[in-house]
C-alpha cells in the first residue's frame, strides 16, 4: 500500500472517530430541551455544494418522509422526526435492535450564503434536503 495513501486513510478514519466522540459528547451533555420530548439520537449526515444548490443527505433507515421535518434556524439547518417500530415488529422476538427507534434531530451549521426553498426528498434510505442558494448564495 502507498504511504501516502496509507496517511490519508487514517488521517480520514481519525476525523471521522473525532466527529462521532463529539456528537456523542453533545448528546451526552447537552442542555434540556423545553417539554415535547427531547430527541434521543443524532443522525449521521454528508453536506455538499454545488454552484445552485446545499445538498444535506441524512442517512434515515427506515423512516418515512412524513415522519420528518427540515427548517432553517439562524444559520443552522434542523432536521428532526421520529422513528418507530413497525407494528409488524412490536410482537417479535427481538434477537438485535440496533437501529435507534425514538426522535431524533440533527443540526448543521449552514455554510455562509443566503438559502431558500428547503426540500425534502428520499434517496436510497436516506433523506436529501436541498437547499436553493439565493443569488449564488452571496449573502447581501
Amino acid at each position: 500500500m502507498n504511504s501516502g495513501r496509507s496517511r490519508d486513510w487514517m488521517w480520514a478514519e481519525a476525523v471521522d472517530l473525532i466527529d462521532r466522540v463529539q456528537r456523542l459528547h453533545q448528546q451526552a451533555f447537552a442542555p434540556a430541551k423545553a417539554s415535547g420530548g427531547a430527541p434521543n439520537w443524532e443522525p449521521p449526515a454528508d453536506m455538499l455544494e454545488t454552484e445552485a444548490e446545499l445538498l444535506v443527505l441524512v442517512a434515515l433507515p427506515g423512516v418515512d418522509l412524513d415522519q420528518t421535518e427540515a427548517f432553517i434556524d439562524e444559520g443552522v439547518l434542523v432536521v428532526r422526526g421520529y422513528r418507530i417500530l413497525p407494528p409488524e415488529l412490536r410482537i417479535a422476538k427481538i434477537h438485535r435492535l440496533e437501529l435507534p427507534q425514538g426522535r431524533f434531530e440533527r443540526r448543521l451549521p449552514l455554510p455562509p450564503g443566503r438559502y431558500d426553498s428547503v426540500r425534502r426528498s428520499s434517496v436510497h434510505g436516506c433523506l436529501l434536503v436541498t437547499l436553493n442558494k439565493v443569488n449564488g448564495g452571496l449573502r447581501r
